[in-house]
């Protein structure tokens, strides 16, 4: 293509199709959320090739424009892409646009879309240890007249918060720019979504110490329910300063 015709995510599907070396077209970002899209927005694709296929289309890697971003890689390297990695969550909600393995493809997003219970079960443990540990901070900064200390710790426990709920129902968590769209169509088990957002946005906002007090109620009982009573005890008598008054 020239200068004057760039590559069109369009055109490009139908070159990717037309190849029997590509296996898979798999379309990740704000195409692939429905009402997320901007006029900013480009397309971000995947091309995924059968392990050991030769084709021209590698010419391609690293396409970057504003219209079009492509990955190309093996179908080796994107059964691993984001295990773990910044981008699972982009691959756990991406649209399959072409799929040559029989549902192959569908398949491997939707192995990236579940934690493992192990893996999960590991992960809510390192998430509440820090969120704990930025409350506590957020907490014990406000009684000392630290205030921005506190929003600061506050605004940290809250992203700790979100990684630990989401891998304590076994999912990655999404982008903040996905948080509202994901939880209006998966919302997490046990929590109303206006509630749980509203939560988060005034703790970042403010820190408010009651608040922070009364959403650590609940995510107390749901990890000990989850089985992450030792994380929390190791706290000993300091998660008295992070319970309600």
């Amino acid at each position: 293509m020239t200068a004057q015709q760039p590559l069109t995510y369009e055109a490009f599907v139908g070159l990717a199709a037309a190849d029997p070396a590509v296996v898979g077209l798999v379309l990740k970002g704000s195409q692939a959320h429905d009402g997320m899209t901007t006029r900013y927005s480009d397309h971000d694709l995947y091309v995924v090739l059968a392990d050991g296929a030769t084709t021209c289309l590698t010419r391609f890697e690293g396409h970057r424009t504003p219209e079009l971003d492509l990955v190309v890689v093996s179908l080796s390297a994107f059964r691993t892409a984001g295990m773990p990695g910044f981008e699972r969550y982009a691959l756990a909600r991406a649209r399959v646009v072409l799929d040559r393995l029989g549902g192959g493809i569908a398949r491997i997003l939707a192995d990236k879309a579940r934690l493992s219970a192990d893996e999960a079960f590991r992960d809510a443990g390192g998430w509440l240890d820090a969120y704990v540990n930025s409350l506590y901070r957020s907490v014990k900064n406000h009684r000392d007249g630290l205030v921005l200390a506190a929003r600061l710790d506050a605004a940290d426990s809250v992203r700790f918060l979100l990684d630990l709920l989401f891998a304590l129902d076994r999912r990655p968590r999404p982008y903040n720019k996905y948080l509202e769209w994901e939880l209006a169509r998966h919302p997490l088990p046990g929590w109303e979504t206006g509630v749980l957002l509203r939560a988060v946005d005034r703790i970042s906002a403010t820190g408010e110490v009651p608040l922070q007090r009364e959403l650590f109620t609940r995510v107390e009982a749901a990890a000990r329910q989850a089985g992450h009573g030792d994380v929390l005890d190791a706290w000993g008598e300091d998660l008295d300063l992070l319970r309600p008054r």
